[in-house]
């Protein structure tokens, strides 16, 4: 293990001072009010939080019952920057944010490690939003919690579901998917085209491509897993940044999703 990971896009996708930061979340988780079953898994955007944010919080919200009985989150999210095969380890001891430290579960880092597909690359971790963003969210809700974090490259569902019945565990275990829908079609294009994609995620179809959500492919990991082990899927919000902060001319989709 290496040292701490700093963030990445602090004062551009969230605000970097930590007291901001806080009041954004709560404000977010304020205005949420889901409905749904205590979650084994979410699956939420990643985009800046004042475009998605509003989104992510009806996911998140569903934690805070029970909370204090989450000890970890297996965190999985696609490479925007660096050209990936396979499932990128990080190599860090914490992971760290405005809000303070997360730090990295490497017990359970040693159980995936010389699994199919898992490789350490340090690389794909340091500019890599897409689990960064999340961060903020999980530190507000879980008093105590241990990171596995992993950036999923070009890879097959089947080599990810492993990695995920790997890490199962019990209540005490939270997985999260990080992915957007659509990227840049006008606003009622994405809202056709991310509600049947929402469609093939109800179905728990492990087919989806790149156009219809940017992490498909632990997307669609997590969902094959999910239906071997019987978890029923609620969609609790599809909207894009044309309905938070964007203009509708190119809009990029949001879902949130729980699984339990």
């Amino acid at each position: 293990m290496q040292s701490i990971r700093q963030p990445a896009v602090a004062g551009l996708f969230y605000s970097s001072d930590a007291q901001q930061l806080q009041a954004d979340i709560e404000q977010y988780l304020q205005r949420a009010s889901p409905e749904a079953p205590r979650p084994k898994a979410l699956i939420v955007p990643h985009a800046g939080l004042v475009y998605s944010g509003p989104v992510a919080a009806h996911a998140y919200k569903t934690l805070i019952p029970n909370a204090s009985e989450i000890q970890r989150v297996v965190l999985l999210g696609p490479s925007h920057r660096v050209a990936l095969e396979g499932i990128a380890l990080s190599g860090h001891q914490a992971f760290h944010t405005p809000l303070g430290d997360v730090p990295v579960d490497a017990a359970a880092i040693e159980t995936i490690r010389s699994l199919p597909g898992v490789h350490l690359m340090p690389e794909a971790h340091q500019l890599e939003h897409s689990l960064e963003v999340q961060l903020p969210f999980l530190q507000t809700i879980l008093p105590h919690f241990s990171l596995i974090p992993l950036v999923v490259g070009n890879t097959p569902p089947e080599t990810v579901c492993q990695v995920l019945d790997t890490l199962w565990g019990g209540d005490e275990t939270l997985i999260v998917i990080s992915t957007d829908l659509s990227h840049y079609h006008s606003y009622e294009e994405a809202r056709l085209f991310d509600g049947r994609t929402t469609k093939a995620i109800e179905n728990f179809q492990t087919h989806l491509r790149g156009d219809q959500a940017c992490g498909c492919h632990p997307l669609n990991g997590l969902l094959m897993a999910a239906k071997r082990h019987g978890l029923q899927l609620t969609t609790l919000d599809v909207r894009n940044s044309g309905d938070t902060a964007g203009t509708p001319e190119q809009v990029v989709g949001y879902g949130a999703y729980v699984l339990h």
